[in-house]
């Protein structure tokens, strides 16, 4: 009987960090957190079996009741991976396009075989790592998940420099929007000469300023 207890005084403290986990992911646990605190995959099989926890993708478990937030989990199976393109143009309000693709830039040679097979609706796009990082940071997902994502700056930097991939009519749509809600000037060309194109967004600046 004292051995029982014991077990389920185990798995009560077991389940608070769980919660605790999930809490400051946003309603997301992954199975590599739960292994970095000592806590078996089993334990996990255990609280799925109870209806506690929903296993939403390989590697990833919400509380039950919980709806996931795809963008945190997203982030959260890789932390490389920066939401930028479409989705971040949406997420800056320079789109009012729901983006049905998720765009996500990663540095050449990241292997992200694993996410294609289970995310089929991301699509990645691949940089130097020279260039991956300018204009990195953070806002929270529309269900409130921490995410990182490309400012604005760069991803009309992107549009610019990948403008033969890009659909037209976004592509003239966002660059007019930037500029007509308060263009960083100074950062952009800043971002502009980094790319080498420089001399393309002084154009757009002489137009549209």
């Amino acid at each position: 009987m004292i051995v029982l207890w014991q077990e389920v005084a185990k798995m009560d403290d077991i389940w608070l960090k769980i919660k605790e986990l999930a809490a400051a992911g946003n309603g997301i646990v992954s199975t590599k957190q739960v292994e970095h605190m000592g806590i078996s995959r089993i334990a996990l099989k255990k609280y799925v079996e109870d209806n506690r926890l929903v296993r939403i993708r390989k590697g990833l478990y919400t509380l039950c009741g919980e709806l996931p937030d795809e963008y945190a989990a997203l982030q959260i199976r890789s932390t490389k991976a920066i939401f930028s393109y479409g989705t971040a143009l949406f997420f800056w309000g320079l789109s009012d396009r729901a983006p049905h693709l998720i765009d996500m830039t990663v540095p050449q040679g990241t292997n992200v075989s694993a996410i294609k097979r289970d995310y089929p609706q991301v699509r990645f796009h691949y940089v130097v790592e020279a260039m991956y990082g300018i204009g990195i940071t953070e806002t929270n997902s529309p269900q409130g998940g921490l995410i990182r994502l490309y400012d604005r700056e760069r991803c009309v930097c992107d549009l610019i420099r990948d403008k033969k991939n890009m659909d037209m009519q976004l592509y003239t749509q966002t660059v007019k929007d930037y500029f007509r809600s308060g263009a960083d000037c100074r950062k952009l060309l800043k971002y502009g000469k980094q790319f080498g194109i420089e001399e393309q967004i002084r154009t757009y600046m002489e137009v549209l300023i």
